[in-house]
């Protein structure tokens, strides 16, 4: 059976999509939940209850699809957003029935003709090899009815979805005036005060480096750290394919079922036992980007609090194609605070940043208040440039917000921004209009519009059906 999986993939990804993304579609029209605890709903959804034990065993099938570890399957946030996302496509199930949507077998067909695998089963003279299509159905365990009402209700749903958030501004007026306001521009001067400009101005005290060393320990902590021993399992270019995924479920299931040391399937395997030092939340810095060590799911496993306390094997990682990591804690360090002798440069850089801030924002605003009285006043303002949302130069967020916001009436205005680097005072004193806009801009923020607009409709419509399908948050997801 694997072996025809193998040879038909995209046909198999196709089916297998289907139960996975982006419909669930099986999850609409399936009663299985019936058989569950009701202890464990967690939502109903016209009358029909999503359970724990779904949500759970959802969260670890897309985890590992998508490379994912068991801790990440098991936190609430991943298995929150594996709810909501049964509870949209339970909603979408929902209003197929209510709207009494249907597909037509020619349509169906048609759709259906258009998978290579599929069109590739059509002999020369027309004829469809059925016994093909149901032989090929059958290696991935379906029927051709449970094949064809699948993918009926999917047609279903993409016509339902494709329905309501097909959405197109009624009146071109309305983008041409916000496409206008995007063009606007507005002539603005800068004027930054930042800590590095006041930092040679800092002179502490030792009294005052100690203090701050005491009242900020946190800050000069040496993280915890880790020492790892981890087996590497690579497939061998010239070994065959089946023999290495022999292999990689041997290394999976002896790591995983004999958990207290890596030997056993070391041995098995006849694998190199390898150990690194000092492995930190972030990784190994001394060690090469694609090193078992820096890869971002094996630490997060490694730290996990069973990986730390009972020092047991990591379930099996594949952090890249033929390449399988199993690994161990072998030694806890955890956090400590460093000697304040061995701290004192970076106590001193730290003091002096603060302080220099404070001066800083102390000289800005001075400068600020004095502005205030006569905007006109360009000393050491940079050179004026022309801004606007479509060409915003160095200006981002809360700063081009703030810019673009002033009252043309009221120039010149000088307003006060704080940014990482610290506060800079902008002086806007003209607007201009373009002679002519950019067609292709104007035409991509419509697009834009219309997709923000479309997924209004889109929440609206489900928010409507939460209703009509009488939605009832049973017990919280814990």
């Amino acid at each position: 059976m694997l072996d025809s999986v193998r040879k038909h993939q995209k046909l198999a990804q196709i089916i297998l999509l289907l139960f996975i993304v982006p419909s669930f579609a099986l999850f609409g029209i399936s009663s299985y939940t019936d058989f569950f605890d009701k202890d464990t709903d967690l939502v109903k959804i016209d009358g029909k209850s999503i359970t724990t034990v779904e949500v759970d065993n959802n969260a670890k099938r897309q985890a590992e699809r998508f490379g994912g570890t068991s801790h990440i399957a098991q936190s609430l946030p991943f298995r929150q957003a594996v709810l909501d996302e049964l509870i949209q496509q339970r909603l979408l199930a929902f209003a197929v029935r209510d709207l009494k949507l249907s597909i037509s077998n020619a349509f169906l067909s048609q759709s259906l003709a258009q998978i290579p695998e599929i069109k590739a089963m059509y002999k020369p003279d027309g004829s469809f090899d059925s016994a093909r299509y149901r032989q090929l159905l059958a290696n991935v365990g379906m029927t051709v009815d449970q094949f064809e009402n699948a993918q009926r209700f999917d047609l279903m749903i993409q016509q339902l979805v494709t329905a309501v958030a097909r959405t197109e501004l009624p009146n071109p007026k309305l983008a041409s005036m916000i496409s206008t306001m995007y063009e606007t521009e507005r002539q603005v001067q800068a004027l930054r005060f930042t800590a590095t400009d006041f930092v040679n101005k800092v002179n502490p005290t030792d009294a005052q480096l100690q203090e701050y060393y005491e009242a900020n320990t946190k800050l000069f902590e040496a993280p915890e750290t880790i020492d790892v021993e981890f087996l590497v399992l690579k497939a061998d270019p010239k070994e065959d394919a089946k023999v290495f995924n022999d292999k990689a479920d041997q290394f999976a299931n002896i790591t995983y079922d004999q958990a207290d040391s890596l030997k056993p399937a070391a041995d098995k395997l006849k694998l190199s036992i390898q150990s690194a030092k000092g492995v930190g939340r972030n990784g190994q810095a001394s060690l090469s980007k694609d090193h078992p060590m820096n890869d971002r799911r094996v630490v997060q496993a490694l730290f996990n609090d069973e990986a730390l306390k009972n020092k047991r094997n990591i379930e099996a990682i594949q952090i890249a194609p033929g390449t399988f990591v199993s690994a161990r804690v072998v030694t806890f360090y955890p956090a400590k605070v460093l000697p304040y002798k061995e701290v004192s440069a970076e106590v001193r850089r730290q003091f002096s940043l603060k302080a220099a801030q404070k001066l800083a924002a102390e000289a800005a605003g001075t400068r600020f208040e004095a502005l205030q009285k006569n905007p006109n006043d360009t000393n050491g303002f940079a050179k004026p440039v022309w801004v606007s949302r479509n060409k915003p130069t160095d200006l981002v967020g809360p700063q081009l917000d703030a810019v673009m916001a002033v009252d043309p009436a009221k120039l010149p205005v000088v307003l006060s921004a704080q940014g990482s680097d610290g506060i800079t005072l902008y002086r806007i004193d003209q607007v201009r209009q373009p002679p002519a806009g950019d067609p292709k801009m104007r035409a991509a923020q419509v697009q834009q519009m219309e997709a923000l607009a479309a997924q209004a409709e889109f929440a609206a419509f489900l928010n409507h059906m939460r209703i009509l399908a009488d939605v009832k948050i049973v017990n919280p997801l814990k």
